[in-house]
């Protein structure tokens, strides 16, 4: 997770992300400390529940706006992989960082790092698990359409790495391309949230619907008001114990049914944190904010 030290409105990832909203007379030291205060918050809930994370401070210059979202850029696989990925504006392609890299090298085994930033350079873009909903057990890559997710890199990165990749078509409630596939969908162990609404293709929903059915996902259904309230936006995770957390906002949680609740809840406990300033002027929410690790420690 990295600890922000310029947060604020975006403006060059505005036009594609429908999920943001203006700051109103808020000003930037004010954003700035409102977001510091929601991110400790969620780093404390996690470490008190005995998982594991790593955070890293955000060098203040160059201002980098969204660079509490590391899993755009930055990715890492069960085989030893670290991915770079290309990013859709110019302002969040200063949030990689070599020293990050070199820290993950040292502290975890790293077989190879891919790196896909050349393909910045002709306009095209697959941003990490953004744009990629990765089941790595099965080998499978969930993605929907956007300017953001290149579908001709998709492709090179799921050949490279032997995934198989299932792009499909999804539309928020204004019936614009929704900018990033971790908002539609959640994959945990043994189970998928998914907003079915979204998918307007049915031929595609049904492909997808039988694909996490053969793979073992029992899929609990949300509709575009909770996608709008980031409820497909949730992560997964274990702590020391091997215990399961599913990860959620309380803008998520609040917008639950209570027979939501109740098939999630007899599936994993519920971390829930208000994250309100993060979600309102970034766009996004808890899944984007953290970037798993699955390297073996060194």
């Amino acid at each position: 997770m990295i600890r922000p030290a310029a947060f604020g409105p975006n403006e060059e990832t505005a036009s594609t992300n429908f999920f943001q909203s203006s700051s109103g007379n808020v000003n930037g030291k004010e954003l700035q400390q409102a977001a510091l205060g929601e991110f400790d918050a969620m780093v404390e809930l996690l470490r008190s529940h005995d998982i594991n994370v790593l955070v890293i401070e955000d060098t203040p210059a160059p201002a980098k706006p969204s660079a509490i979202f590391p899993n755009n850029w930055l990715s890492t696989s069960p085989d030893g992989i670290v991915s770079v990925f290309p990013m859709y504006s110019a302002n969040r392609r200063l949030e990689k960082r070599d020293d990050i890299l070199k820290m993950l090298a040292e502290k975890f085994v790293v077989e190879n790092v891919q790196d896909w930033s050349e393909f910045e350079a002709e306009g095209k873009f697959l941003e990490g698990t953004g744009s990629m909903v990765i089941d790595h057990e099965n080998k499978v890559i969930y993605a929907c359409y956007s300017p953001r997710t290149d579908v001709s890199i998709l492709e090179k990165f799921a050949n490279a790495n032997k995934y198989r990749a299932i792009i499909f078509f999804a539309a928020d409630k204004n019936g614009q391309a929704v900018y990033h596939t971790n908002v539609v969908m959640t994959l945990a162990e043994d189970f998928a949230i998914l907003c079915e609404e979204a998918i307007e293709e049915e031929w595609e929903l049904i492909a997808i619907r039988q694909l996490l059915d053969s793979s073992g996902h029992d899929v609990i259904r949300i509709y575009k008001d909770q996608m709008h309230c980031f409820a497909g936006n949730m992560l997964q995770v274990k702590n020391n114990k091997g215990e399961k957390f599913l990860v959620m906002s309380q803008t998520a949680f609040d917008s639950l049914y209570q027979d939501q609740k109740e098939e999630l809840s007899g599936r994993n406990k519920f971390l829930t944190v208000s994250i309100p300033t993060i979600e309102k002027i970034e766009g996004g929410s808890v899944r984007c904010m953290m970037a798993e690790i699955f390297l073996e420690k060194r």
